[in-house]
């Protein structure tokens, strides 16, 4: 049987600001979007006042002066290099792992040695792990199943079940789970938005439970085979594979395994550009903008005989684009950037990472220059896959090359780049 775990980084972008600056270990702390607009992250001591995701900053200031908020600009370069340490952290613990979201990861345990006291000793040792190597915290979800891993690390959240950050289903008994099924709302399953959420409540379902014990082929034939299996994974029965990713408007994934080992950089840097070519296509069939990216490479971990190497990186985006041109552009920087010669590559993929509505998009006074904000650039998109869909995928290309728009935001409470900018390295002085 499968096993698999989600570790999630708690309050990520807010953790990553309280990391380097310890005045601010019990203070309230939110992350603004672009041009400091919206509050897109808080930390736990901002969730209990009860201020929602996505409120405009100007609208709350005055109460956040009266409870010491703390505002921060959106500091993606230091967001994306801690979460490319957690998961160089997290590849130690297991050789299969899925970079789900900037601050999720799955794991898979099938087989793996365990330490005395089982799955729960190694779930604490990876918090353990992280919390002192790199200072964040985390919580752990331990199930047979991915959809099972992600409610498990729910759980282990809001304290539902397991303990310390950590929850095990493979523990619990089934009549265990189905009393802790019945007491989570069914919009907790991973894949269950609110559409669909209140679609499931006219049918009488409003908890886990309940979907769980749904009949299969009336929820494919009422909605689709995607939540179908979801309700099969809800019963232990594993449906997604580990690289087998459900768009849920958090990520966009594209890889592939190469017919034959490939060594040359420019073939990588080929099926790279076609990789993210797809991408960026599924990106603008939902409406979407990607506000970073990710590349990886990797060696035959089937072939423990040969060389063994792996590595990926997250890049933010200086705006959120779904332009191909410019997403290209990032993705071969970063394979020039991890790309290792003397190995035989065995597959290669990207990732598009914080994706945020189309709608919500906030234009910038400095473009123009064929950037995100540009309607020549979604003009020439939609050629693109007007093409392409009458024709056949492939039938129109563009020329995979490099885009650097130099574009400013707004970012007045920016932290310094703890990690990335020898500028901005914390400094201890004694007395």
């Amino acid at each position: 049987m499968p096993v698999f775990a989600l570790v999630d980084c708690n309050n990520f972008y807010a953790s990553c600001e309280k990391l380097f600056n310890p005045r601010l270990k019990d203070r309230p702390v939110v992350v603004l979007s672009n041009n400091d607009g919206c509050v897109v992250a808080r930390s736990a001591e901002v969730k209990a006042l009860g201020i929602p995701m996505g409120v405009p900053w100007f609208k709350i200031q005055e109460e956040a002066k009266r409870h010491g908020i703390v505002a921060f600009s959106s500091n993606y370069a230091l967001y994306a290099d801690l979460s490319n340490r957690v998961v160089d952290v997290l590849s130690g613990f297991a050789p299969n792992l899925e970079v789900y979201s900037i601050d999720e990861s799955f794991l898979e345990l099938s087989g793996l040695p365990l330490p005395e006291g089982g799955l729960v000793a190694y779930g604490a040792g990876i918090r353990q792990r992280i919390a002192d190597w790199l200072g964040l915290a985390v919580c752990v979800g331990i199930a047979p199943t991915k959809t099972l891993a992600k409610l498990a690390n729910h759980c282990a959240k809001k304290g539902l079940a397991g303990a310390d950050g950590v929850c095990d289903f493979t523990a619990l008994t089934r009549d265990e789970l189905t009393a802790l099924f019945e007491r989570i709302a069914v919009g907790e399953v991973w894949g269950v938005g609110r559409k669909i959420d209140a679609r499931l409540a006219a049918m009488g379902i409003r908890t886990v439970r309940q979907l769980r014990d749904a009949d299969p082929e009336t929820i494919r034939f009422r909605f689709s085979v995607v939540l179908e299996r979801t309700v099969r994974e809800l019963r232990g029965i594993s449906c997604i594979d580990l690289e087998e990713v459900v768009p849920d408007r958090q990520q966009i994934m594209v890889s592939r395994s190469f017919g034959h080992l490939v060594t040359d950089l420019d073939e990588l840097e080929e099926a790279v550009a076609s990789y993210i070519a797809r991408a960026a296509e599924k990106l603008r069939s939902q409406n979407s903008l990607a506000g970073a990216v990710q590349a990886y490479v990797r060696t035959n971990i089937f072939k423990p005989e040969v060389p063994q190497y792996q590595r990926g990186v997250t890049v933010p985006l200086p705006e959120a684009t779904a332009d191909t041109r410019i997403l290209s552009g990032w993705a071969r920087r970063i394979l020039r950037r991890i790309y290792r010669p003397g190995f035989g590559y065995h597959k290669a993929g990207v990732m598009l990472l914080d994706l945020r509505p189309a709608g919500n998009r906030q234009f910038s006074l400095l473009d123009g220059q064929g950037g995100a904000g540009d309607a020549r650039s979604d003009k020439l998109m939609a050629v693109l896959d007007g093409i392409n869909q009458r024709y056949g995928r492939g039938s129109l290309r563009l020329a995979a090359e490099g885009v650097d728009r130099s574009w400013r935001m707004r970012r007045g409470n920016l932290s310094p780049g703890y990690t990335t900018d020898w500028m901005g390295l914390a400094v201890v002085r004694a007395g």
